[in-house]
């Protein structure tokens, strides 16, 4: 197992626990390590969202669709992540973010079939 899956699955664990800020601190690690690495920035952006720190967990899940810019759940998952920015901040312009990456995901996967 490579070291960036092991340090995915301690983070994995410790979020199970509720241990989030411990887990924020291996997913770190684990992007460090490797920063193509799409499954930490997700988790990365589902624990700092729970952490109430939503422009870093945005910054992950952008993240994600970079490495991964043909997959539509990239895209959906962002639109969550913005629509979780907007419940936590009030701030509007999350709404937008948030429809425009779920339009994007919506047309990717019309472009599959």
């Amino acid at each position: 197992m490579s070291d960036v899956v092991k340090l995915y699955d301690e983070a994995d664990k410790l979020k199970s626990a509720g241990n989030l800020d411990e887990a924020v601190a291996k997913l770190e690690q684990a992007t460090a390590l490797d920063d193509n690495y799409a499954l930490a920035h997700s988790a990365l952006a589902v624990v700092l969202q729970r952490l109430g720190r939503h422009e870093e967990a945005i910054k992950h899940a952008v993240r994600v669709t970079e490495i991964e810019p043909t997959d539509p759940f990239s895209y959906t998952a962002l639109s969550v992540t913005y629509q979780r920015a907007y419940a936590g901040t009030n701030e509007i312009g999350y709404i937008r973010l948030a429809e425009e990456a779920m339009e994007r995901s919506r047309m990717m996967s019309q472009h599959r079939h």
